[in-house]
């Protein structure tokens, strides 16, 4: 970590999918800062947690839990609260971009598809702004992707969500703007997780993408945690409802 944010050292932070992939290299990053982190995941993250440990000298606070489970989501924020004091930056993170055609989809997974990769964010949303308002203000910064922008084929769900948060975004960072809470999107490119190379990476597919960015190198985890880390410092302290996107040069906005 080359730059230090002052601000951030003791911040209360919670991060949804904050033990594994992207989400556990922002937990990192914060750590790396001295901020106060929680973070909530299904899979049992308690090796992350020791690593963590080791490096930093103080541990993340693991709340394991199901992010479609509305009340348990809230209750692990709370938990996170009680813990660390009222939550002043909320990173909306987990997401599933499971491949569906759609012909196969049914209702069952278009709710389960919803439910984890847009109504979580807004209920997370909904519990943190009480919190920051008597904080005097915070930082709401919710995960969507380039995929949408693009017009990618493979996951239409997954993309109509990313819309959506990008939508909620505006409308939130104008709702809350008044108590001094900014909520802003990040929208990563195709990010080299152990579970997109897993499952979805193929040497032809991610040459072809590359060659689609203006920089020709790969996406780690770690190149979408600083942006994080900006969006929630003072150095952005008057940005809000806009999308910051972290793709190499695909998409472009404006």
């Amino acid at each position: 970590m080359t730059a230090t944010f002052n601000e951030l050292d003791g911040a209360s932070v919670f991060i949804t999918g904050g033990g594994s992939g992207i989400g556990a290299a922002i937990t990192e990053a914060f750590m790396a800062q001295g901020a106060k982190v929680a973070f909530i995941g299904r899979s049992d993250a308690s090796a992350f947690v020791a690593d963590m440990e080791t490096k930093h000298g103080t541990k993340p606070l693991f709340l394991q839990g199901d992010i479609t489970d509305t009340a348990a989501l809230q209750a692990s924020m709370n938990k996170a609260a009680s813990a660390h004091g009222p939550i002043t930056t909320l990173i909306n993170n987990a997401a599933n971009d499971k491949r569906h055609t759609t012909e196969d989809v049914d209702d069952a997974f278009w709710d389960w598809m919803i439910a984890v990769n847009l109504k979580a964010y807004f209920f997370a949303c909904q519990a943190v702004a009480p919190m920051m308002k008597a904080a005097g203000g915070g930082s709401i910064i919710n995960f969507t992707s380039i995929s949408y922008m693009m017009g990618n084929a493979g996951y239409p769900i997954y993309t109509a969500a990313n819309s959506g948060i990008n939508g909620m975004t505006r409308s939130l960072a104008r709702e809350f703007g008044p108590d001094k809470i900014r909520v802003n999107a990040l929208a990563p490119g195709w990010v080299l997780t152990q579970k997109q190379i897993d499952l979805w990476v193929t040497e032809e597919g991610l040459a072809a993408h590359v060659d689609r960015q203006c920089l020709k190198d790969t996406l780690a985890p770690e190149d979408i945690s600083g942006g994080c880390l900006f969006l929630a410092s003072d150095l952005s302290k008057m940005m809000t409802g806009q999308a910051l996107v972290i793709d190499g040069g695909v998409v472009t906005t404006g």
